[in-house]
């Protein structure tokens, strides 16, 4: 059951929820006390991911005593991501904090989330410095992807996986999300010149249950993170990235052809048996093959932003527009 604010509020909380009928209470209790004292309207936006215990009706409960809070109930476990875009799209406040409702996030840090945001900020990461969580199964699967993703999208930050972050609503509002491309909002939103800090932030070990996420969860990432880098770079010009590649493939057979046929026609050489040969001819149609997926990417990319009406820039601001 979603309770409407009647008020516009400075902060909305998105907190996605899966099995954490333990949690719930303790959760917002913190979040009420911490809220009501930083004396700024809120809502809190509570997503119930297709939770099969008692999440839902706690919650529910709650919410016909708060108004400030909202409940989205999922049919199914459709994963965090797409709670937080659920979140994102019913956010009605000027900044957006996302917390995990497993106690492990202090939402007494959210003060100085906002404080830090104040400063000019459109996205302040939270870094789990002391992170209380297992070395082997996840500090050090964490620790190497946060340095793969900030090598590979220039957004360096130590800590991605945090949950607790705030952000302008008008940055999370512009991204769509999808996979696990929640973790990469900060790197996905520098495709609109904001700007990103990240500030320390306190991390308590899991009182209740047990992590919902593996070391498996790591290889998804890591696939996510191609998809982002195409994003970042090449998703307005794709043909940039597949028809390079065509053109060094078919560079690179014609060269081959070129050298076996001069072989044949100067010494009458033995070619057909060559491994060379097969190779030539399928650098060749690799070649072919990407200029066009590059060709079929540009018809795509125009299809998406003409068909929505979707610009290919972002506007901070205009004076006298």
């Amino acid at each position: 059951m979603a309770v409407a604010t009647t008020h516009n509020p400075l902060l909305s909380i998105v907190v996605p929820i899966y099995n954490e009928e333990e949690s719930i209470p303790h959760l917002y209790s913190r979040l009420s006390e911490v809220l009501t004292s930083y004396a700024q309207p809120y809502e809190i936006i509570a997503v119930d991911d297709g939770s099969r215990d008692q999440s839902f009706a706690l919650l529910r409960d709650l919410a016909n005593s708060d108004p400030r809070l909202r409940v989205v109930r999922f049919r199914r476990n459709f994963g965090q991501t797409a709670a937080f875009a659920a979140g994102f799209d019913r956010a009605q406040g000027e900044y957006i904090v996302t917390i995990d409702a497993d106690l492990q996030n202090d939402p007494r840090d959210i003060p100085q989330l906002m404080a830090r945001a104040a400063e000019g900020f459109d996205v302040v990461s939270g870094w789990r410095a002391r992170r209380q969580d297992a070395f082997i199964n996840r500090k050090l699967p964490s620790m190497i992807a946060n340095r793969l993703i900030s090598w590979v999208t220039g957004v360096h930050l130590h800590d991605y996986g945090c949950s607790l972050k705030v952000y302008r609503a008008e940055v999370v509002k512009n991204i769509n999300l999808y996979g696990e491309l929640h973790r990469f909002i900060p790197a996905v939103a520098s495709w609109q010149g904001v700007a990103v800090t990240e500030m320390p932030v306190h991390h308590e070990a899991r009182r209740y249950g047990k992590s919902k996420y593996g070391i498996s969860r790591t290889i998804r990432v890591l696939l996510d993170l191609i998809t982002v880098r195409f994003l970042l770079s090449y998703s307005t010009r794709p043909m940039q990235i597949f028809g390079l590649w065509g053109l060094l493939s078919i560079l690179t057979g014609f060269a081959i052809s070129l050298y076996l046929t001069f072989i044949k026609l100067l010494y009458d050489a033995d070619i057909g048996s060559r491994p060379l040969l097969l190779l030539g001819v399928l650098l060749i149609i690799l070649g072919v093959q990407f200029i066009g997926i590059g060709l079929m990417g540009e018809l795509i990319m125009r299809t998406y932003y003409e068909t929505q009406q979707k610009a290919i820039y972002v506007v901070r601001e205009e004076v006298n527009g």
